[in-house]
This record gives structure tokens, C-alpha cells and sequence, in this order.
């Protein structure tokens, strides 16, 4: 199994600006391994995404005097050239991104765990001007290194790591790729679910609409994808589960639910628009929810440096528990769920 879309891709943390003639820059051991379009993207800050693909399709972007797609990766020693690039008007007076520090779950010289909020974009882009990886840098100015490990939704809360080695970054990217990591998720859906344990296994297919929005479908010939769901409480209208993500797709779990026909509470994308509207106020038989109900609460691993393994864990948000207390006693299970 693999997780690959999960993964985000590295990119270097210099600062340097867009040069105004072209420039041959040679990549370092610490640069290696990376994507030439995120290597550029964080070299050419201020130039807007669509220009840095433009330059690349043409050829202007060069490596080793040859020609590269955006897919290809930096090897310590590449000679890559990087042709004049203007910055856009708008950046120059963008306001600067305010520092902010998050909830840590767990810090050593090689990773940062945090417990992200509902709510916060993981990385600035499609209309989000920063998210938690800028905030962090604009927070700790003295690290060296400082880099999404994988990716939550924005209305996903729950644990999200973070490297500070490059070679950390390897190695759990590696992890991921491998399958050798356990992540799992808290969510609650509408409707009478009835097995202990289901095995989810629908093929995903990424697209993005006119307006720019990221959307994923269930349809023949997408990427294989595959989510195990673990009942754990039970109330006549709704269900408490765990996911087990056994591949790491685009809204993999959102999507694998509703086409499953138990759509996830509070989800504004894929959910069912007109129960996350009535579950904004509380009724005399319920409290209310405003958010999203999906949690990253587990995660284990081998630590990249000792090879230890490494479980941590997030307790369920605040908002979330205050609505699960409000259902009240849950129904008793006729066989026990299997989960960890």
C-alpha cells in the first residue's frame, strides 16, 4: 500500500530573491532530493505559481544544461539555471505573515508535532494567503529547517508533523510511501452504520472546477484507495468511527463516506448540506456543531533518528466532545470493535 499523495514534497528554505539575469545555481546535499517546481517556487518568491510551469514547459529552467519537467529531482550537484522572473506588484506591498505558535504534541531536534486547529490552512495557496508552515517560520526565525511532513484539510483538526531535518523529512516520507506508518482519524457520520469493522476500497479521482476548487469523485480508473472504519459508539441518527487510513488520497475518508452513504458531519464539501445546517443550533436533543466532526487524534511511526517506534495522540476537540456528551448514553454494541 502507499501514501504518496499524501506526502508533500520538500522544497529549500532559502531566502534568496528572484535574480534579475540568469542564474546558475549549484544544489547542496541539503537541497537534494527535492521537486524542481518546489525548489523554484520557494527560490522565486513573490512570482506567481503560473509563470514558475510557464518557464518550466518552455525550457527556460535548465539542469545540467538540459531540459526537465516540473517532476524531476535535485541532485546534490545539479547545475540549475534560472532565467530572469518578475515578481508581482502585488507581493512587493503583501502584508508580512504574523507568527504564530500551535499546540505541540511532541518536539526533538528532528521533529515538530503539533495539534492543529479546525480551521487553519496547513500551507498558503488557493486564496489562503499563509497557513501553519509559514506562520511557524515567521515564528521560529532561526530554523535552518522547517518542513510539512504530510497535509490535513483546513477544516480538519488532529495531529500534523513536521520536520526539522531534511533527513527527517526522508525518512517519514519514505515511511509513507512504504505504508509503514499507522495514521488514524476520529469522525462522526449521520446514518445507522452498522458493521463493527468495514473495509472501504473505492478507486479516487482528483479534479479541480472552473473556480479553482479542489474536488475528488469515486470513478472507475482513479487512483486505488482504501480506508478501514472501526465502529465505536452509536446513536440512533449517528455513529462515532476510527479510520484507518491504509492509503492517503485527497479527502480520501470525507469522500469514501459519502459515497457510502454516511456522509460526515459538518462537511461543506461532500456532507449533507442541509443536516450541517439544522446541526448549527442546538436542539433540546442535541448540542450544536459548527465544525467539520474529523480528527487526526493517532499516528505511529519509527523516529527517523533512533528507528524507535513512536505512537501520539490528540485528544478529541473540545467542540466535538461537547457534542457527543450532548447525544447522551450511546447504544451498547452487539460485537465489540477491533481497533487500537
Amino acid at each position: 500500500m502507499t501514501l504518496q499523495n499524501d506526502v508533500v514534497p520538500p522544497s529549500s528554505q532559502t531566502d534568496s530573491r528572484p535574480p534579475a539575469t540568469a542564474q546558475f545555481v549549484t544544489i547542496t546535499e541539503e537541497e537534494a532530493g527535492q521537486r524542481i517546481d518546489n525548489y523554484l517556487l520557494r527560490v522565486c518568491k513573490g512570482v506567481p505559481k503560473s509563470h514558475i510551469y510557464r518557464i518550466l514547459r518552455s525550457g527556460e529552467v535548465r539542469v545540467n544544461k538540459g531540459r526537465i519537467d516540473q517532476l524531476y529531482r535535485l541532485a546534490t550537484g545539479d547545475i540549475v539555471r534560472i532565467p530572469p522572473v518578475r515578481i508581482a506588484e502585488k507581493a512587493a506591498g503583501s502584508a508580512p505573515v504574523p507568527g504564530a505558535e500551535f499546540a505541540i504534541v511532541h518536539e526533538d531536534s528532528h521533529l515538530l508535532v503539533i495539534d492543529k486547529p479546525a480551521g487553519v490552512a496547513v500551507h498558503g495557496g488557493s486564496g489562503v494567503s499563509y497557513g501553519v508552515i509559514e506562520q511557524l517560520r515567521a515564528a521560529r526565525p532561526d530554523a535552518k529547517f522547517l518542513e510539512l511532513v504530510h497535509r490535513l484539510d483546513r477544516e480538519t483538526s488532529g495531529l500534523l508533523l513536521l520536520a526539522k531535518k531534511r533527513s527527517a523529512l526522508t525518512s517519514l516520507h519514505e515511511q509513507m510511501r512504504d505504508g509503514t506508518t499507522d495514521k488514524r482519524y476520529l469522525t462522526m457520520v449521520a446514518g445507522d452504520w452498522r458493521n463493527p469493522r468495514q473495509h472501504v476500497k473505492l478507486p479516487l479521482h482528483k479534479y479541480t472546477t472552473p473556480d479553482g476548487e479542489r474536488r475528488v469523485v469515486v470513478q472507475a480508473g482513479g487512483q486505488e484507495a482504501h480506508t478501514v472504519f472501526n465502529l465505536l459508539r452509536k446513536w440512533p441518527e449517528y455513529a462515532l468511527l476510527e479510520a484507518e487510513l491504509k492509503t492517503g488520497r485527497t479527502h480520501q475518508i470525507r469522500v469514501h463516506l459519502a459515497s457510502s452513504g454516511f456522509p460526515i458531519l459538518g462537511d461543506e464539501k461532500y456532507g449533507d448540506f442541509a443536516l450541517n445546517k439544522q446541526l448549527q443550533k442546538a436542539t433540546d436533543a442535541r448540542g450544536a456543531l459548527r465544525r467539520m466532526f474529523l480528527h487526526a487524534y493517532q499516528i505511529t511511526f519509527q523516529h527517523p533518528d533512533t528507528g524507535e517506534p513512536l505512537t501520539l495522540k490528540a485528544p478529541l476537540p473540545a467542540e466535538c466532545e461537547r457534542f457527543l456528551v450532548s447525544l447522551g448514553p450511546a447504544q451498547e454494541l452487539k460485537t465489540r470493535s477491533t481497533h487500537r
